[in-house]
């Protein structure tokens, strides 16, 4: 075989992974459940970062217990997404075998004086170079983000959405 020739067939396999990828987000997208939840803006504070927004994600506990540090602490529960009534609802997962980093934990959070229940895993939401960083925003504005709920694994952001005080929730154009 010419290398030219095996060239062009391993181009066509890379071409064919990440088309494969992209297609399976697109399904997900369309047939698995969205729903839109409160986010609170994380600052990773690394050294190299690019142009997206680190969430947590911020959920409804049901039937989790807040672990607190010390020696007799016992690891978070794993938990399982669903949307009830329009929220999203992180529930303890009923099929629990140990702690497993690769399962979504919730933690509770202070965040202006207030205590969150957010996911364990950040979700980072890409934006563009000349888009202002919509995580910085006055405190009476609240930061809302439009998930897709997979069958497993953290929420996948769509796109964010500001919601001042009881006024609707107002999608951003971040294009």
């Amino acid at each position: 075989m010419k290398p030219l020739l095996k060239g062009l067939v391993i181009a066509a396999v890379h071409v064919g992974l990440v088309a494969s990828l992209g297609a399976k987000l697109l399904y997900d997208r369309a047939t698995r459940p969205r729903v839109w939840a409160l986010a609170a803006p994380y600052d990773p504070n690394l050294p190299i970062r690019g142009r997206y927004v680190s969430l947590q994600v911020v959920v409804e506990p049901r039937d989790i217990q807040e672990t607190k540090p010390g020696p007799a602490s016992r690891p978070p529960q794993p938990v399982t997404l669903r949307i009830e009534g329009g929220r999203l609802v992180a529930e303890a997962d009923p099929r629990q075998r140990g702690y497993d980093p690769s399962d979504l934990h919730v933690q509770f959070v202070q965040r202006r004086g207030e205590k969150l229940a957010v996911l364990d895993k950040r979700v980072a939401f890409f934006i563009p170079e000349h888009i202002a960083d919509p995580s910085f925003r006055p405190p009476e504005d609240e930061l809302w983000v439009e998930v897709t709920i997979p069958k497993k694994g953290p929420p996948r952001p769509i796109r964010l959405g500001v919601k001042k005080g009881d006024s609707p929730l107002v999608p951003l154009e971040l294009r």
